[in-house]
């Protein structure tokens, strides 16, 4: 059954709103997406219009002109391929890539998989003295918080240990001692986007960016002084450089938050007024583990445990003699999705990445890993021949997949036991809840594609994506996938078409 003319107009107004409520810093004709002289308007949409023909007005757009735009589109329920355009065209995933992590991972850990933490001595418990090493062993879970370490000290407090005559050892040897991935930008390694991997780790909140601190900058009313600066967790493992100066009220804000390559100095510059808004930014720390050793030696203190003797925090091998004296299991793999999928968090698909390579190989890298996931998305139906795989979480501009290779996949794994909790674990659009909309939570906010999208977001620099699953206006069950490479511009405008290209899938009839 086809819409009228009037609901055409109707449906693409509705479409337009829902671009415009995404970016409303921008120009109407910007966020449009279309000179005057090019103007989409609902006549050119007439009531016999094909998929192809719309989708073809919107990637006209001569925003798009000098990219690679590829562009697939699938019946869910028999895979048949609707719409192509560059579909077998290598092109960079950004964090499209995240979705082959996830179902490398279902397939490989299993949605019950859980990392461990554990706290082990290789010495003995005398009295309220513990005479030997304690060690913290760490298998690479990315959820452990302060209040995780805080819990181990209480427990080693009710097993009577006050003293301890030894050092506190980290051990970070589940995983190769390589931090960052291969193509990592410098740019990004200072900031929780390209923090550090290692298999004992921490994170400052239930956002669980793992390798990083909060810093905050806040306002006092002493200006010529300096903005006061805190940090979640508290630790003196990295050194914070307060180059802030407090200027009067209604002066401009302009503060810079960033750790210093190669060191643990946070050097914060530049003005904050009196009265001005709180400044917060998560920093990156250089060597992890050493982090979590400092993290934990304040827990023990706070419960009164206290090394007696020449002790000192190193790491270090646990031996295989040890003996285990607490420790904790993550959340399972499912429910460690959410954060993941839904917030892009990059640290989590390099920490999968090696514990697939650890799990099937025995040896905790990315080479062993991505072995794995490859392994994974070609049983999936993706070509081994046309892909490359550099890390987990996209951020590499080495990664490559042809856009009809993803669709296929995403249209592989419905067949799996785990694809209610992969795609679960995806953003949906339009739904403000921070873990159910996820990235998408401000885009798409009215229309036919709100609470109906439920794809995976992509970006970096000159790359956008967005690929998942919709619903048609007439019940049909599609597979997209865009991927823009090699824009220049707005990364907005870039996320606007594809919010155009989903919502049109959404508001689609395709007849009888």
């Amino acid at each position: 059954m086809s819409k009228s003319k009037n609901q055409w107009k109707q449906s693409l107004l509705l479409l337009f709103i829902a671009v415009l409520a995404v970016f409303p810093f921008l120009g109407q004709e910007e966020a449009l997406f279309v000179n005057a002289s090019e103007e989409i308007t609902a006549e050119e949409f007439d009531e016999n219009a094909t998929l192809e023909e719309k989708l073809g007005v919107i990637l006209g757009n001569e925003q798009l002109h000098g990219t690679v735009t590829g562009v697939s589109v699938q019946h869910a329920e028999t895979g048949e391929l609707l719409f192509s355009q560059y579909g077998e065209t290598r092109l960079h995933p950004a964090s499209n890539m995240k979705m082959l992590t996830a179902a490398a991972a279902l397939e490989t850990l299993g949605e019950d998989y859980r990392f461990s933490t554990e706290v082990l001595t290789d010495g003995s418990i005398n009295g309220n003295l513990l005479q030997g090493d304690l060690y913290i062993k760490g298998k690479g879970d990315p959820t452990l918080l302060k209040e995780d370490l805080d819990q181990f000290a209480k427990e080693l407090k009710e097993q009577g240990i006050s003293k301890i005559k030894g050092d506190l050892v980290g051990d970070d040897n589940w995983y190769d001692d390589v931090r960052l991935s291969q193509d990592l930008n410098w740019s990004d390694e200072p900031f929780y986007t390209g923090a550090q991997i290692s298999a004992l780790n921490l994170s400052p909140d239930e956002d669980y960016d793992a390798g990083t601190v909060v810093v905050e900058v806040r306002a006092t009313d002493a200006p010529g002084g300096k903005a006061q600066v805190s940090l979640t967790p508290e630790t003196d493992y990295v050194n914070i450089v307060n180059h802030t100066e407090m200027v009067p009220a209604g002066e401009p804000k302009n503060i810079s938050i960033q750790r210093e390559h190669g060191s643990n100095n946070i050097i914060i510059e530049g003005q904050m007024p009196v009265g001005g808004t709180l400044s917060r930014s998560w920093a990156s720390v250089w060597e992890p583990t050493g982090y979590v050793l400092d993290i934990f030696g304040k827990s023990l203190a706070e419960q009164g445990i206290t090394f007696i003797g020449q002790s000192e925090q190193k790491f270090g091998l646990t031996p295989v003699d040890a003996r285990i004296l607490t420790s904790k299991e993550s959340m399972p793999l499912e429910e460690l999705l959410i954060p993941f999928m839904k917030l892009s968090n990059n640290g989590h698909g390099e920490v999968l990445v090696k514990e697939m390579g650890k799990v099937v190989h025995g040896e905790g890298s990315w080479d062993k890993g991505l072995e794995v996931m490859e392994n994974v998305v070609t049983g999936l139906g993706v070509n081994p021949d046309t892909i490359l795989l550099r890390d987990g979480s996209g951020m590499s501009h080495k990664n490559m997949i042809p856009s009809n290779d993803l669709a296929q996949m995403l249209f592989e794994v419905q067949g799996r036991d785990w694809f209610p909790a992969f795609k679960y674990s995806m953003p949906v659009a339009g739904v403000p809840e921070r873990f159910i909309g996820g990235t998408l939570r401000n885009r798409m906010t009215s229309g036919p594609a709100q609470g109906n999208v439920t794809a995976k977001t992509g970006s970096l620099s000159g790359v956008s994506a967005l690929s998942g699953y919709v619903t048609s206006a007439d019940g049909e069950a599609l597979i997209f996938t865009v991927m823009i490479n090699n824009y220049l511009g707005s990364a907005g405008s870039m996320r606007a078409i594809e919010d155009t290209i989903a919502t049109a899938l959404a508001g689609h009839e395709f007849g009888e």
